[in-house]
């Protein structure tokens, strides 16, 4: 059974701020909303997460006659309970406004006799938009006085260092710090990376892979030394990654605003289940779904869909998690993780908020490289989600037949999902892709996929070429790339990262 209790909460407290904070590990100490999102990551190495999830139940009615900015504002209000509605409400107007080039935020359609929810209508066109346009102005009303500087520290696969770049560029007493994998990205992801603009950021390649340069932002956080010498110029440390709380939680809105846009649409009847395939490899973006279905949302299945690099496959499969594994770069490079951080949060939940037994894991995992959860923790698992994996050739094939059969140019993530969906038997119930990025960003891929040569192409050549070839135009803000200046050439050993981000915080706190 899920913890329910509240009964954590610092006596006294409750009445006041709601529901507080406490690490995946150890519930000894418990702290605010604001305090999880401007540390980020709790001092013994867990996640934060709060209690008593499914208590709170989602008025299906009215969310289904709200726009996304109202039950964006609603899921908010449930978490960040220290927060006061006018400043949860002015992020909402500042994240969700002229920045997304649809004004329904994360629209559903059609996708032959399933749909697809497009999350990649935000200013860097991927899905990381939507939670990134959010935590800057959380994180700013997060600060425990006005002049506390935060520095932003991001391990990035391909996506979430330009949409944390975007959203915290420019904003006054904030810095932000972006390490991606050297060389494994796409070349539009790159650019996107090295060519942001602002006084305030930091960007670095690291020579290794993502879970490298993940475990490296682990290790810097745990750098007491480090974090000393931050401290004597003011300055304090807290991520944009989803191990943030601020970070996962406004992904929970678009699960269900799409359930709503499919009762509007009357694609589903009020109360009926819906399952939804999500491309995954951090496993932030699922979890924002299973919390959305412990809050009342009716979810039949979560499907987890990977690339080779299927370490979430065999978990959900087996219960063992094994990193200990080749690492594989794919066309889907986002998604190319061996460590799926957010998943400790999982464990939490259907653990029975068990603190003692998920540091037990996560302890394993560091030593070992590997854990095997308990058979009745595997059954809860599979009896909430399902999965499958793709090869390259099984995604470019869907990305193909995708658009052969329905007209719809999808990205290399998505037709990671596309296959993995179509290989499913049907549930009878209504089913949702989750879309994660622009088919642009990954050009060359698709244009390959499609069957036409990319081999001598640049990565501008490639999209030129897939516009004329699909009749579709690359976003702005992917085309508008190739006049940008370079303007971040850092590379670094996974060592070296601490003093890149010494060196970081002295020129933007100068």
């Amino acid at each position: 059974m899920i913890l329910t209790s509240a009964a954590r909460v610092s006596r006294g407290c409750e009445e006041t701020l709601g529901f507080l904070y406490h690490s995946t590990r150890s519930d000894a100490h418990s702290v605010t909303g604001k305090f999880a999102i401007r540390t980020g990551i709790a001092p013994d190495g867990g996640l934060y997460v709060r209690d008593g999830l499914e208590g709170e139940h989602l008025d299906l009615t009215r969310i289904c006659n709200s726009t996304f900015q109202e039950t964006s504002l609603d899921v908010l209000a449930r978490f960040l309970t220290d927060f006061s509605h006018d400043e949860l409400a002015a992020c909402v107007s500042a994240a969700y406004g002229a920045t997304f080039d649809d004004e329904r935020i994360a629209p559903v359609r059609p996708l032959g006799s399933d749909y697809m929810l497009e999350l990649f209508h935000g200013p860097t066109s991927a899905f990381k938009d939507v939670a990134l346009q959010m935590l800057p102005h959380l994180m700013l009303r997060s600060r425990a006085h006005e002049d506390d500087k935060i520095l932003v520290l991001t391990a990035t696969s391909g996506d979430t260092g330009k949409a944390a770049l975007e959203g915290f560029a420019g904003i006054d007493g904030v810095g932000i710090c972006v390490f991606y994998p050297y060389r494994k990205v796409s070349d539009v992801q790159e650019l996107q990376m090295v060519c942001q603009t602002g006084s305030n950021v930091g960007v670095c390649a690291v020579r290794g892979t993502f879970d490298d340069s993940q475990t490296g932002v682990k290790r810097i956080f745990g750098d007491a030394a480090l974090i000393d010498a931050l401290a004597q110029r003011n300055v304090a440390l807290s991520s944009a990654n989803s191990i943030n709380i601020g970070r996962l939680v406004p992904q929970i809105a678009y699960y269900i605003d799409a359930y709503a846009q499919l009762v509007r649409a009357g694609a589903v009847t009020l109360g009926e289940k819906v399952d939804f395939c999500v491309p995954t490899g951090n496993f932030g973006n699922v979890l924002a779904g299973f919390y959305a279905e412990l809050m009342g949302l009716p979810v039949g299945t979560l499907i987890v869909a990977s690339n080779t690099n299927n370490v979430l496959t065999d978990f959900i499969t087996t219960g063992t998690y094994d990193r200990r594994r080749a690492f594989n770069a794919t066309i889907s490079p986002s998604m190319d993780i061996l460590v799926s951080s957010n998943l400790e949060r999982l464990l939490y939940h259907l653990s029975g908020g068990d603190c003692d037994y998920v540091a037990s894991l996560m302890a394993d995992l560091a030593e070992k490289g590997a854990y095997t959860v308990s058979d009745e923790l595997k059954e809860r698992i599979g009896s909430i989600f399902g999965c499958g994996y793709a090869t390259d050739a099984e995604t470019s094939a869907a990305i193909r037949s995708t658009y052969g059969n329905t007209g719809v140019l999808i990205d290399p993530h998505t037709a990671v999902g596309k296959h993995v969906l179509d290989g499913l038997e049907t549930s009878g119930r209504a089913r949702v892709l989750v879309a994660t990025a622009s088919p642009y960003k990954f050009s060359a891929d698709c244009l390959k996929a499609l069957g036409h040569d990319a081999e001598d192409l640049s990565g501008f050549e490639a999209m030129d070429a897939l516009e004329q070839l699909t009749g579709t135009a690359a976003p702005l803000q992917l085309s508008s790339l190739r006049s940008m200046e370079r303007l971040h050439d850092d590379v670094c050993a996974i060592e070296r990262m601490g003093a890149f981000v010494e060196s970081v915080a002295a020129r933007i706190f100068a």
